[in-house]
């Protein structure tokens, strides 16, 4: 059904939304009145210029101007003799689908057409549409006191046309001679506000920018159903958001009117201190259908500091992409070149050959307030300031270029001296060394790392690819929700090694500790721990459990089935099945404690479990693996 419009004209038609199709069979065609119509559009914004009045003429074919089909919320109307005084009796229809409009009931003569056409609510811009009896009164008007920015568009036209009876074989047809296409303006001119920065880390780092116009910036408050402008705002405004938008509607500035005010900025810098500057702007006028800009060069204290500044804004406009997501193809996670990484080092970073940097976090935990600090060895022997990351996402994946690689910059040095750094070539940053701050309690955890396994991820000719993983033998294909959980278990489990807690369990039950010879072959605390804090490298995959086994270890090797990937926070069973393959790691066969003994089944199973909430991943929420829908059916 068409979204339609009906009204009855006496004085002045107001068109509220309706979607009643049944109202154009209503307007028959007759023998006495025109019955005719035409479409309504509106011209695009032109380029700003001065003007007083808009006289809103129609001007069909103008190809210089882009036209739009109008699509209104609500359309008024009056239709004036050629003296200018209201025609009663006129039925008239807009349909919004079509933008066309309809009329009814007019006579041989020579008429002007009126019409205002609204884009959004006019209540909200506490707009009156009057009755007219004449063209030169006031149809339109807002509160001098509205103090705001408009919400809605306003249009308008005026067009002259003429209805006339001609003879036909069955009587007289009355026609209309009126342009098949009304061109509207905006009676509204639109004004934007514009920043250029030297700077772009402090553009993403803004606070706060508002405006404030000052009391002399009056604007038009009227509008006559001939066009012409008329009454003036008080000269109040409320402060504009520009975090809100950039782009206000007013009506037009008085005659010889400018406006003027000021834009306040408030932005951060990476060490916690804000910055405010205000800078004034004039523009010379508001005029309908215009665009006036107000560009601002911003000039900011940190105009020439080289700091990479990637606040969260700023994080988010760069589109960086993230390792271990579900659609990853497996040739992509599998490629030991591409996805493997250190438990002591779960953020990598560094300077790719085209001089970006790059960091990358195997974490499901993101890192807040995290400082990079580099050494350059082609530019001196301290470090420096080189980037700050307000938040780096779990499993992040950041690309951005070194500002180096433009111009010479600024940076804060380890000892608090404030350093200039050359321009670069991306060669010049051979050798680069970095350091990692944060107030994160995250980074404690991670920092607990000490002695770190290296984990990679394999198929063991496994295809994820199919509903059941193509199992081969025991493996099946692993897939980017069990890699994940593969990177919490063993930031969990190569923290946990270094833990005192940890320590003294295996020391308080030294005499349960044995070794493949049996109860009678003793393992000292002290070799286990050597053993554990070993770094291995592992080549981890997903057992598939339909024959029996849940899990595989021994030498490169390491897996476990599905659910011990999803349940290795709180399940001592599972816990048990990832500790065994553990033991067959470390070198320890079915006869030892490693595996179906103590160590496995009691000691480090509980342990994992109960002191869970002090390891660096303390919960399965962060990522949620058990409602994934990319998980094998169990």
């Amino acid at each position: 059904m068409r979204n339609t419009i009906y009204l009855l004209l006496t004085s002045i038609l107001i068109l509220s939304a309706c979607a009643e199709e049944e109202h154009w069979d209503s307007i028959a065609p007759g023998h006495d009145a025109g019955d005719f119509s035409f479409l309504l559009a509106h011209e695009e914004y032109a380029e700003p210029r001065s003007a007083e009045s808009l006289t809103g003429k129609s001007q069909p074919g103008a190809a210089s101007l882009r036209q739009t089909l109008s699509n209104y919320d609500r359309v008024e109307f009056v239709v004036v003799d050629e003296a200018g005084n209201r025609v009663n009796g006129v039925k008239g229809l807009y349909d919004k689908n079509s933008s066309t409009m309809r009329l009814e009931g007019l006579h041989a003569g020579a008429y002007r057409i009126l019409i205002l056409g609204m884009k959004g609510d006019p209540a909200a811009d506490q707009a009156t549409i009057h009755p007219i009896n004449h063209i030169s009164e006031v149809w339109l008007s807002f509160p001098e006191e509205l103090a705001k920015p408009l919400d809605g568009e306003y249009f308008y036209s005026v067009t002259p046309f003429t209805v006339r009876e001609v003879s036909t074989a069955s009587g007289h047809e009355v026609i209309a001679e009126i342009p098949e296409r009304i061109v509207q303006r905006r009676i509204v001119g639109r004004m934007d506000f514009a920043f250029s920065y030297n700077n772009p880390y402090i553009r993403t780092a803004v606070t706060s920018n508002t405006v404030t116009l000052n009391s002399n910036s009056r604007f038009y408050t009227q509008l006559s159903g001939e066009g012409l402008y008329s009454g003036a705002s008080n000269g109040e405004m409320k402060v504009l958001d520009l975090s809100e938008q950039t782009e206000y509607l007013f009506m037009p500035t008085i005659q010889g009117g400018s406006v003027t005010g000021d834009a306040t900025l408030l932005t951060r810098d990476y060490r916690g201190s804000a910055t405010r500057r205000s800078y004034t702007f004039e523009l010379d006028s508001v005029t309908g259908n215009h665009i006036g800009q107000v560009e601002i060069q911003v000039v900011h204290p940190d105009d020439e500091i080289g700091t990479m500044f990637i606040t969260d804004r700023a994080y988010a406009e760069g589109q960086h992409g993230l390792i271990l997501q579900d659609d990853e193809p497996h040739a992509i996670y599998t490629d030991k070149t591409l996805r493997n990484f250190n438990t002591t080092r779960p953020l990598q970073l560094s300077i790719t050959p085209e001089g970006q940097l790059h960091a990358r976090f195997y974490s499901p935990r993101a890192l807040n307030n995290v400082l990079v600090r580099a050494r350059i060895p082609s530019a001196g022997n301290e470090y420096v300031d080189l980037a700050y990351f307000d938040h780096i996402p779990p499993f992040a994946d950041f690309y951005e270029e070194v500002p180096l690689l433009k111009k010479a910059w600024y940076f804060r040095s380890e000892s608090g001296k404030i350093v200039k750094m050359p321009l670069m070539q991306a060669d010049d940053f051979s050798g680069i060394e970095f350091k990692i701050e944060s107030d994160d309690p995250y980074l404690e955890k991670l920092k607990g790392i000490i002695h770190g396994w290296n984990i990679r991820f394999h198929l063991f000719d496994g295809d994820p690819t199919k509903p059941d993983g193509g199992p081969v033998g025991n493996w099946m294909g692993i897939r980017p929700v069990h890699c994940r959980e593969a990177v919490a278990f063993f930031l969990n489990f190569t923290y946990m090694i270094d833990m005192p807690e940890h320590e003294e369990i295996l020391r308080a039950n030294e005499d349960r500790l044995y070794g493949n010879g049996g109860v009678n072959d003793k393992v000292s605390p002290d070799v286990v721990l050597r053993q554990m804090r070993q770094e291995r490298t592992l080549n981890v995959g997903l057992v598939y459990p339909g024959n029996g086994v849940i899990g595989l270890g021994g030498g490169s090797s390491y897996g476990v089935w599905q659910k011990g990937w999803l349940t290795h926070y709180n399940n001592t069973y599972a816990c048990e099945i990832m500790f065994h393959e553990l033991g067959h790691v470390m070198g320890y066969s079915h006869s030892s404690a490693f595996t179906y003994g103590p160590w496995a089944q009691e000691l480090m199973n509980h342990f994992y479990v109960n002191h869970l909430h002090e390891m660096p991943i303390d919960s399965p929420s962060y990522l949620n693996s058990s409602t994934n829908p990319n998980l094998y059916p169990q």
